[in-house]
Formats: C-alpha cells, sequence, structure tokens
C-alpha cells in the first residue's frame, strides 16, 4: 500500500527539464506509437471531435459572421488540450501496459479531477468569450473605404496579430502542460496551471515549435472540412501527454491511479 502524501509538503510549482528544439517531434513519434497501438479508441475519439468541429464551423458561418467563424476556430485551436483529456488517459493506460479503454477513460479522468478540470474549463471559457468579443471589436479598425492605403490595412492586422498573439499566448501557456499534470498527479488547477506556464516560459524555442505543429495541423484538419482531425487530434493529444512527461518533474506529487485495471494489454477494448 502507498503511503499517503502530506499536501502541505508539496512544492507549490513543479519543476522542468530543458528542452531542444527537436523535442515535439520527438513528441509527435511517440504520439504516432500510442496511436497504433490503440487505434479504434483513437479514431472513435477523432470523429468523435471532428463531428462536432464541423457542427461548430456550420452553425457559426450560417448563423454569425465570418469574424465569429474565425474566432471560434481561433479559440478552437487553444482550447484542443481540454477535448484531449480523454487521450491523455488512454496514453496512460498503454503507459501502464493496460488494454485502452475510452470508457474508462472517461470515467476515470473526468470523475476523478471533475473539480479541477471545471475550474480550468471555466478559466479557459472566460479567456475564450473575451477573447471572442475581442475580435469583434478589432473589426473597427477594418478600413470601410475602397481606397484604403496599406498603412490602414497593415495597422488593421497589426492590431488584430497583436490582441490574438496575446490571448493565445496566455492560453497556451497555461494549458500546454497543465491537463496532462492534473490527469497523472494529484495536483489542483493552480499549481497545474503554475508549472505549465513556467515550463513554457523556460522552454520558448521549444514551445514555439510545438504550437506551430499544433496549429498547423489542426488548420490543416479544418481545411480538409474536419475530415483531418479524425488523425490529427489524437496525435496531438497524445503528443502533449509525451511532451508533458519529458518536460515536468512531477515525482513530488502522488500519481492518480487513472484506469486501473486488471484488464491484460492483448485483449484491447473500445468500450
Amino acid at each position: 500500500m502507498v503511503a499517503p502524501v502530506d499536501k502541505d509538503e508539496m512544492p507549490f510549482v513543479a519543476n522542468c527539464r530543458p528542452l531542444t528544439v527537436t523535442a515535439p517531434f520527438r513528441w509527435l513519434s511517440a504520439g504516432l506509437k500510442d496511436f497504433r497501438d490503440a487505434p479504434k479508441q483513437s479514431l472513435v475519439y477523432g470523429v468523435s471531435v471532428a463531428i462536432i468541429t464541423a457542427v461548430v464551423v456550420a452553425l457559426a458561418w450560417n448563423r454569425g459572421s465570418q469574424w465569429i467563424l474565425y474566432a471560434m476556430l481561433g479559440g478552437f485551436v487553444f482550447m484542443a488540450p481540454l477535448c484531449c483529456v480523454g487521450l491523455y488517459a488512454i496514453s496512460a493506460q498503454l503507459e501502464r501496459g493496460q488494454a485502452p479503454s475510452i470508457t474508462r477513460s472517461f470515467r476515470a479522468a473526468f470523475r476523478r479531477h471533475i473539480g479541477n478540470e471545471m475550474v480550468f474549463a471555466l478559466v479557459l471559457l472566460v479567456i475564450f468569450l473575451v477573447w471572442a468579443r475581442a475580435a469583434i471589436m478589432v473589426t473597427v479598425f477594418f478600413p470601410t473605404d475602397g481606397d484604403a492605403s496599406a498603412g490602414e490595412l497593415a495597422a488593421f492586422l497589426g492590431i488584430g496579430t497583436t490582441v490574438g498573439a496575446l490571448f493565445a499566448g496566455v492560453t497556451f501557456s497555461a494549458s500546454a502542460f497543465s491537463l496532462p499534470m492534473l490527469v497523472h498527479r494529484d495536483v489542483d488547477s493552480v499549481t497545474a496551471i503554475v508549472s505549465s506556464i513556467n515550463a513554457v516560459l523556460r522552454n520558448i524555442p521549444a514551445m514555439l515549435v510545438w504550437l506551430t505543429l499544433v496549429v498547423g495541423g489542426l488548420l490543416l484538419g479544418i481545411a480538409t472540412a474536419c475530415v483531418g482531425l479524425v488523425v490529427i487530434v489524437p496525435l496531438i493529444g497524445y503528443g502533449a501527454w509525451h511532451g508533458y512527461l519529458e518536460t515536468i518533474e512531477a515525482d513530488e506529487f502522488p500519481r492518480h491511479t487513472v484506469g486501473i485495471t486488471s484488464t491484460p494489454r492483448d485483449t484491447p477494448s473500445v468500450s
């Protein structure tokens, strides 16, 4: 039996390891292996996310405007970690040599950590709503004169890019490693978020590469009428999990028993 851990003695923030610029490619390679080890579960998850995304895009385009659509797609890019909680649990099962199961993953990942994950989801929702509002407000800088100068267009693009980058940077830094840590270790939302921000700030070159891969992959998936998301979303989710394992030194925090089961690895289950 594992001895109980006094939470008062645990550190406020987890240490992080230095990363090379090529580290994100290792994460994707490890994520591809997880995809191959749990193909049915990965595809079920990917199809579900692709359908939800397609519905959101259709509603935004038909009921709103192109600016609302762009804001929602931008929000999706950086809220993706919240959509991958179940994938983190599948990777945790594979790490233990267990048969992966979607049902067990969601039951373990969400039921055991629902409080911290709801706090995190609320934070992301507030950021996303402010972001969407800001994206609409930025349109007031769009030149309406048909003879608008290049300087006016550059000013509009500069303001829009700056506002978007600000929200994106905050959201990405807070969510890059925090949700995998919440699934993996018995920590609170604040510790996970601060640990994630600390790791991102200390490994900016590597994280810029990871951000480029994530954004590029998701945009590619959306550009293919969301069909590409079926594969891309699981790869990103698994990659983020392995990125967390390589980056965050979380041994001082007790580990969650996510998806613990006696089911052997050679009898995988989709349910």
